[in-house]
């Protein structure tokens, strides 16, 4: 069985993910509230704006095989707005974490010849977002690294891949829908299939990618969106 760390897995997208790959292997999952971890056997404590070194230890620790970088926060406003603190934090836990991460969890890969390395991007970092250029910038980071990780990692038999959902029906997700200056039916209405996506539909294509039947897809920044990056 292989070793898979989920973080930000207690909740959303994050979840689904741990709960759809408990038969692929052992999940560790992370997040910042020790309670809503308990439900999992294996789990460390991190707040990644903070002490992602309290989880780089980890993952070391439990030799991790498939790493899911699914933690990340979103933040809606002008740029001019923005403090420092929240430039900081937003940067840290959706860009940096996650390449702290999987410098880590590459190690144990190559030595074993084998990984999977899944980033949850967003579609805000394909198709840019006004009022949230922070969580756009650093989602687009993602689809970056992951290019060029792929490329790095391939002869190890390491794939890289970057999964850009849209609207998500998730606590995260309707709560940016309160955040924006739009109602959910108007935000409903750019939608081409008129609906949110389901955080189980994220977690079938993590489920996917890791397989060996898609061992030859690596480098690539996959729309999960229900059309959105098309058009209306």
């Amino acid at each position: 069985m292989v070793n898979i760390l989920v973080t930000g897995a207690t909740q959303g997208i994050g979840k689904a993910i741990a709960q759809e790959l408990k038969s692929v292997g052992t999940i560790y999952a992370t997040g910042r509230n020790i309670e809503n971890l308990r439900e999992y056997e294996n789990y460390c404590v991190c707040d990644l704006s903070k002490d992602v070194e309290t989880l780089e230890s980890y993952v070391k620790e439990k030799q991790i095989d498939i790493l899911i970088n699914n933690a990340g926060e979103y933040i809606y406003g002008a740029i001019d707005k923005m403090s420092d603190e929240q430039i900081r934090e937003i940067f840290e836990v959706n860009l940096l974490a996650p390449v702290k991460l999987i410098a880590k969890a590459s190690v144990n890969m190559k030595e074993k010849k084998w990984g999977r390395i899944i980033n949850i991007g967003s579609i805000s970092g394909v198709m840019g977002e006004a009022n949230a250029s922070l969580y756009s910038a650093t989602k687009a980071g993602l689809v970056g690294m992951t290019r060029a990780l792929a490329l790095e990692l391939a002869e190890y038999n390491i794939t890289v891949n970057t999964i850009n959902p849209g609207w998500v029906d998730t606590e995260m997700g309707m709560n940016s829908v309160e955040l924006s200056e739009f109602f959910k039916e108007e935000i409903l209405e750019t939608i081409p299939q008129r609906r949110f996506v389901k955080p189980v539909e994220v977690a079938k294509l993590v489920k996917y990618l890791i397989s060996e039947d898609a061992k030859g897809i690596t480098g690539q920044s996959i729309n999960l969106c229900a059309g959105l990056s098309v058009g209306i």
